[in-house]
């Protein structure tokens, strides 16, 4: 099935390249918004990464404390916001951010108050659950709680997350992280469904296999068939983002970065049209 998909999506992108004159139809994937987690670019300062962003056309980041401490002021943040813009990028969430403590959840949420965001993706340990939703109502701002996996304790899958706030405030939400999902032998495309009302968030990869010791890898080399994932995000009517999280090759990520938004929108040219 990849293999009839890489060929597919080649097909169908040089046909565009090749069509272009003769048709005004919009693409399917401007049907989704795309971004890019800012963890892929930990190695990288703010300058740089924005012009990867640039390069690669992607405007939504979800930012990182590496690029904007929490500890940044209203000013740096001007600042930070005025270098997105320059360069046509939008900062929709702030995020992850690991919160053990009540004073770590206060200065998490006073971060995201004085940037002025409105979506944090956050992972509060279990016991903070109805602090956080207090925060939440308090502020406004919904919480996304990111997926890990087989990696960590907390959160690994969406039903573990959506058990534990199906009847707190319904702006506790999901970031669900789908090659997590699948290293945990999970169902990314049926999870989706399941928990759609709770899901404010994806981060989308390719794993080398269905375990712990799975691997990000590019998109389409790896074992997750994207295409029931896909279907699932446009049976749902998702209007968030979904950013992909390409975390192989810290110090050089880019050139799988550009592979996987490439093959991302072909396959969502395809579904989506």
């Amino acid at each position: 099935m990849k293999k009839y998909l890489f060929f597919v999506i080649i097909g169908v992108l040089f046909f565009e390249m090749n069509t272009t004159a003769q048709t005004t139809q919009e693409r399917g994937s401007s049907k989704v918004k795309i971004g890019i987690a800012a963890y892929t670019f930990r190695k990288f300062d703010i300058d740089s990464t924005l012009q990867m962003y640039k390069i690669a056309d992607v405007k939504y980041m979800s930012v990182k404390d590496f690029h904007l401490p929490l500890s940044s002021t209203k000013e740096e943040m001007e600042i930070f916001k005025q270098k997105c813009a320059a360069h046509d990028v939008i900062p929709y969430a702030l995020g992850p951010v690991y919160m053990k403590t009540k004073e770590e959840v206060d200065k998490t949420f006073d971060y995201v108050v004085r940037f002025g965001g409105d979506l944090l993706i956050g992972v509060p340990n279990y016991e903070l659950l109805p602090y956080v939703e207090q925060k939440v109502k308090e502020t406004g701002i919904r919480i996304a709680i990111h997926t890990h996996g087989p990696d960590m304790p907390l959160y690994p899958d969406a039903k573990d997350v959506y058990d534990r706030i199906k009847d707190m405030d319904p702006r506790m939400g999901i970031c669900i992280d789908l090659g997590h999902t699948i290293r945990w032998g999970g169902n990314a495309a049926k999870d989706l469904i399941r928990y759609k009302d709770r899901i404010f968030d994806i981060h989308i990869k390719d794993v080398t296999e269905p375990s712990k010791a799975g691997k990000t890898c590019q998109m389409g080399r790896g074992v997750i068939d994207f295409l029931p994932v896909l279907e699932s995000i446009r049976i749902i009517d998702y209007k968030g983002v979904v950013s992909l999280e390409y975390e192989k090759d810290p110090d050089a990520p880019f050139y799988g970065v550009l592979e996987s938004i490439g093959y991302l929108r072909g396959a969502l040219d395809i579904l989506f049209n």
